[in-house]
């Protein structure tokens, strides 16, 4: 094989599965099973056939379909080896050969720990009967399939001259991968780099089967650690979809990946996965282990192409490249976000206001920033039906005869609803009026038909959300007659119904009042256009 290419084997099914909670049916590994072979992976350990009868007719199942037909698709040719775990004793080999026997590409693999913690306090075997049991059970796996692979438990805590004893032994007898555990995630990446190192080094026979590594993240360095162990000269990396695994989690797949692929020239490693299926991928094992994704999670979380900081979002308008070293696309994900909140400039809001249907530009595009930013202290996030109704807000706005500078309520189950309300008038005067009615609303609405001293007719009140959650932003739509003139319709959001509600009503009114005051003007003007065009 190509010396830079890495196998990448994925254990979701085994090591992932063992996640307090994460358990799934037959059905939901196939379905994992056929992801991971799109997906691109070299190995599939399916399962642990040995811990139950479902787990055995899970790997069956996965062997006898996937392991036999390449996926269209696929970028490697041949379908991935199936890998059944076992632990070092003869029922268990036997039982994994039953379960990946029905692939095309069948493996074992076997393990057993090396570290003196293990071998003292779960064990309770000499280092004499460590070799001598790996040895006697990698062989016999070995007279029933031609892959084998050994991992030596806790090798990461392993007395490595002892590491190199047992290895040498099990490549003797037919082992052909060496898998190196950190299996409670102790090491830090110089030190598991330095392992990795000291076993092709030290180990004969090494440099004729594959090194692989398998991570840990109880430290938080689980793919550090992997990229130290690939870098020293292994070839196989052991990882999970979005780290799922025992305790807190494996390796990454998707960040392992998109590590080897952004940082390329620097690795001078590549592997065979179509990383554009990397967020199908992380959704369909969040879904069937109910383990959700984070949406700070590297690659594949809701906010890893997001940005809300104005200078972040005005320098991915100019070129995207300023705050994203890979494209969203890359990975499957739709498109890049630009979510807005408080910290969101004005560049960012018009450019999504354009995109959405709604191009405002100068006083309207400041007015419509203005209230984009009060209702951003509001609420954490900015959504685009928000936006809409801001800009709907600005569209259809209404000659500014009264503005709503102050509204407060008093209402519940005792007392009268009762409504203060404060406009600044044409003449750039303050009015209040405090009114009682048989709601906040009524309430409202009388406190202003006696400030502007109007007598319309409320024809139809609508109240609807614009956006989902407790913090929602409000939008209410009214339609007014004042006598037999032609109705008006006014519209106000907030996060505050009762604030929404006055505000569509003065909206209306305010259309009401203008046209009052227009007509003789549009009627002299007729006259004028007329005598205009006579002469």
């Amino acid at each position: 094989m190509d010396s830079n290419y890495i196998r990448i084997f994925d254990t979701s099914l085994r090591d992932g599965e063992q996640a307090p909670g994460a358990s799934m049916t037959s059905s939901e590994k196939l379905e994992v099973a056929r992801t991971l072979a799109r997906l691109g992976v070299d190995v599939i350990e399916a399962g642990f056939p040995a811990a139950s009868p479902d787990d055995l007719a899970a790997v069956q199942a996965i062997a006898a379909e996937v392991g036999q037909t390449p996926v269209e698709g696929r970028p490697q040719s041949e379908p991935p080896i199936i890998c059944g775990l076992a632990r070092c004793t003869r029922n268990d080999i036997a039982t994994a050969w039953e379960g990946v026997k029905g692939a095309r590409r069948p493996r074992i693999h076997t393990f057993l720990a090396t570290s003196d913690i293990h071998l003292q306090h779960k064990l309770r075997m000499t280092r004499p009967e460590v070799v001598a049991r790996a040895v006697e059970m990698v062989t016999f796996a070995r007279s029933l399939c031609p892959d084998v692979e050994f991992s030596p438990e806790d090798a990461g805590r392993s007395d490595p001259q002892f590491l190199y004893e047992v290895l040498a032994a099990v490549i003797k007898a037919g082992a052909t991968t060496l898998n190196i555990p950190d299996t409670v995630g102790y090491t830090m990446p110089d030190e598991y780099g330095a392992m990795i190192a000291g076993v092709i080094a030290n180990t004969p026979g090494a440099k004729d089967v594959i090194i692989s590594t398998h991570c840990h993240d109880d430290l938080g360095l689980a793919v550090a650690n992997t990229l130290a162990g690939l870098r020293a000269g292994a070839r196989q990396a052991e990882v999970t979809l979005n780290g799922i695994g025992e305790r807190a989690g494996n390796a990454s797949l998707e960040e392992l990946v998109m590590a080897i692929r952004t940082r390329g020239e620097k690795l001078g490693l590549h592997s065979g996965i179509d990383t554009r299926q990397l967020c199908r991928a992380s959704k369909l094992i969040s879904r069937v282990t109910s383990y959700p994704v984070p949406p700070n999670k590297a690659i594949v979380g809701a906010n890893a192409f997001a940005h809300e900081s104005g200078i972040h979002q005005d320098g991915m308008i100019k070129n995207a490249q300023t705050y994203e070293i890979m494209r969203p696309e890359d990975v499957g994900a739709t498109q890049t976000t630009l979510v807005l909140g408080k910290h969101s400039g004005r560049n960012a809001v018009s450019k999504r206001l354009a995109e959405l249907g709604y191009p405002l530009e100068g006083e309207a595009l400041a007015r419509a920033f203005a209230e984009f930013k009060k209702l951003a202290d509001r609420k954490k996030s900015v959504h685009d039906a928000d936006l809409i109704a801001l800009a709907s807000d600005e569209r259809t706005q209404a000659p500014e005869l009264w503005t709503l500078q102050d509204l407060q309520v008093a209402c519940g189950t005792t007392g009268l609803p009762t409504a203060t309300v404060r406009l600044k008038g044409p003449d750039g005067k303050l009015h209040v009026h405090a009114a009682v009615g048989t709601g906040p609303v009524d309430a409202s609405y009388k406190a202003i038909d006696h400030i502007v001293r109007s007598q319309v007719q409320l024809l139809e009140f609508v109240v609807s959300a614009v956006t989902e959650g407790i913090d929602a932003l409000g939008e209410v739509s009214v339609r007014v007659r004042q006598d037999d003139q032609r109705s008006c319709h006014g519209h106000g959001t907030d996060t505050d119904i009762i604030v929404a509600s006055a505000k569509a009503y003065l909206a209306a009114v305010n259309l009401v009042l203008s046209r009052e005051t227009a007509a003789p003007v549009h009627a002299q003007k007729s006259s004028v256009g007329a005598d205009a065009s006579v002469s």
